[in-house]
């Protein structure tokens, strides 16, 4: 006599395609990537915005841990995947990946408006001049938009809300990169020390918006 079939989700294992296992894998290393690239930027970042006193390069630098920490659970999801997990497993670990990403880009956003703002009101001390920032996010202007479209065109054909949320952030790290650069290199050439908090909150609304996205994902 056969046994009854279960129909528990649960005990499901998904056997993804070759084509799907394929994008699983690519997502990963690109997350692997993501992290590796992440810690190098954030130490140099922090370590550079510090000896400058750079609000918008040490935000760029907090911005380099925040995604490395979101790299790191999204590519824990998507192992999730490749492990051959059940079908619920995967939808908790997207879940619980999408809200954390979000989450995290929100506390990017509510760091850089109180630094940003406390020294555009004068309570903090004016950035001094940092080449080691400015090539560094001048590097990070090429290798994050690079990145961050290939994550989005892997979350899209992958239907991942948690890699979608960790992709606009790092297409938010690439404006950031911009808005740093901008900031950094103004305050070089002309001596306009507030160019470079100002520069950074106008991230906030980008970051903002993606961070609710992912927060809110079901």
């Amino acid at each position: 006599m056969n046994a009854e079939p279960n129909g528990d989700i649960e005990s499901t294992s998904v056997q993804p395609d070759d084509r799907h296992h394929r994008l699983l894998r690519t997502g990963f290393r690109l997350e692997v990537f993501t992290v590796s690239w992440n810690v190098l930027e954030g130490v140099i970042a922090a370590a550079a915005g510090v000896l400058a006193g750079s609000v918008a390069l040490i935000g760029f630098g907090v911005d380099s841990f925040i995604e490395t920490a979101s790299g790191a659970v999204v590519g824990w999801r998507l192992y999730t995947e490749l492990r051959g997990r059940s079908a619920r497993r995967i939808e908790r670990a997207e879940r619980r990946a999408s809200r954390i990403a979000g989450a995290l880009l929100l506390f990017l956003a509510a760091y850089i408006l109180v630094d940003a703002g406390r020294r555009l009101l004068g309570f903090g001390g004016r950035a001094e001049q940092s080449l080691i920032g400015i090539v560094l996010t001048a590097v990070s202007l090429v290798v994050m938009p690079v990145l961050g479209w290939a994550k989005l065109r892997a979350a899209r054909s992958l239907g991942s809300s948690a890699l979608r949320a960790d992709a606009y952030e790092t297409i938010a790290c690439a404006w950031l990169s911009l808005s740093t650069l901008t900031g950094l290199t103004l305050n070089a050439i002309l001596g306009w020390w507030w160019a470079d908090p100002l520069a950074a909150l106008f991230l906030i609304p980008l970051i903002v918006r993606e961070g609710l996205e992912g927060f809110q994902a079901d």
